[in-house]
Formats: structure tokens, sequence, C-alpha cells
């Protein structure tokens, strides 16, 4: 018997099966112009690589911005909720968790147990997310998974908006004026740092922090972040499936229940 968790996220759509005692499979795939089409793709993906029959899944959940667009889950749950118990499952002893997605930023502090006692989110516009670098990245003529590795031992070109627009703007400017793009990299991605730092300050931080969401593949911002928050930043291979891998604990965890 398994549950399985569907994360639709603006950019990528995540999977996870679990058995109760470990996650058994994985899936990501670009979200695209259907979040239905994309959740219901990922679901059946599952299914077919674990040769899962119906009647040997107890629970589908779905999270994530998209969740509301499948209609073929047992469960929806907000993100924070299954950002907190996915990290729960990768570090017990965590009690706080940075998320940066696609669109949205969030800071959730959870209990012994993996549940939300507390959270923050930045979600009024795409300042310091994954679609923030995406667009920088692309004035950089970089692909986002590049802009670690340029700023890596550059000094930051200091970025002086967070909004996207105006931003994007400012990066063209300041290669105009001559500015390398190694520094401007830099320098966007000491913006994004600033940025969550100013997010985590509202909640108490303790001695470790799990970082997951796309951007924490980004090392140089997890550098960056241990810096200003003087705390341990644990980040996973798999992390970006933080909320399925939550998704699909909660769904065995109710249905045992």
């Amino acid at each position: 018997m398994v549950s399985i968790g569907i994360d639709v996220g603006s950019v990528a759509t995540k999977g996870a099966v679990y058995d109760g005692r470990e996650i058994l499979l994985m899936e990501v795939i670009p979200t695209g112009w259907s979040p239905k089409e994309t959740g219901k793709y990922v679901l059946e993906k599952l299914k077919e690589r674990g040769k899962l029959l119906d009647d040997q899944i107890i629970a589908v959940v779905a999270t994530g911005y998209g969740r509301v667009s499948l209609p073929f889950v047992t469960e929806k749950i907000t993100e924070i909720s299954c950002h907190g118990k996915g990290a729960h499952y990768f570090d017990p002893t965590i009690r706080t968790v940075i998320d940066i997605g696609g669109q949205d930023s969030k800071v959730i502090k959870i209990n012994s147990q993996g549940k939300v006692l507390e959270f923050m989110m930045n979600d009024k516009c795409a300042a310091g997310t994954g679609r923030f670098l995406q667009v920088m990245a692309n004035a950089l003529e970089l692909d986002v998974s590049e802009l670690s590795k340029a700023g890596e031992n550059a000094e930051p070109q200091r970025i002086n908006s967070m909004c996207t627009v105006f931003a994007e703007s400012e990066v063209i400017s300041l290669m105009a004026e001559g500015a390398s793009k190694e520094s401007i990299a830099a320098g966007l991605l000491e913006s994004v740092a600033n940025k969550t730092y100013s997010l985590v300050s509202k909640i108490s931080v303790e001695d470790k922090v799990f970082f997951s969401g796309g951007v924490s593949k980004n090392s140089l911002l997890v550098n960056m972040l241990k810096k200003k928050l003087g705390a341990k930043i644990i980040t996973e291979e798999n992390s970006q499936l933080n909320g399925a891998i939550g998704a699909a604990i909660y769904g065995w965890e109710r249905k045992k229940k």
C-alpha cells in the first residue's frame, strides 16, 4: 500500500510515492500550460514506474498553486503544511524551513512532528523567487543554472530594485556601463539572499535551516544565506520535491488514522 503526493508548481510539477517508511519513487517535469494535464501525467508516470494498481494506492494528495486544478485527487493540502512535513522527513530535528519556488518564497516554523507553528510568505510579486532569477539570467544571456558558477568569485554588483521589471532594466543598464556578468550575477543572488533574510528575520531561527525549492540548488545562494543567518543550511539533492514528499506523507498519515 502506498500514498502519492503531487506538487503542481508554477515552473515544475513533482510527484512522490510513500509506503509508510520511505519515499519509493519521485518524478519531476515542467508544468507547462496545463497544470491539470501535467498533474495527471505525473500520477500515471508514477503508477507505471511503480507498477501500482489503483487498489494499492490509499491516497493521492495534491499541493502547490495548481492543486485546485486536479479533480482526480483524494485531498488538497496547502504547500505550507506539505513543506513542513517534507522537511521533517528529511531531518526530524529541523524547526525552520525556507522554500523558494518559482513564484513565491516562504519561511515556515515547525514543531517536532513537522506541523506548522508559524509562517511568513512573500507572494505579492516575483521578487526573490525562481521566476525573478530566470528573468535576470535571460537578461545576462545565461541559463539560470549558470548564475551560481558565474558569480562565485566575483564582487557583487549592487542591485537596487527587487521588482522583476525594474531589476531587468537595471541589469541591462549595468552591462551597458561595463559591469561584468559575473559581478551582476553575484549581485542578483545577494539581493535574493537579503530579501530572504528579511523574511526569515520575522520568525525566530534555530541553528539549522532546511532550504527547499528549485532555487535551493544554487550553491552560492546557499552560502550567502548561511553567512547572513549564522545558521547551518541543510539542503538535499531532492529538496525540490519537498512539497510532493510532504503531501504523500500527509496522505498516508491521514488514511492510516
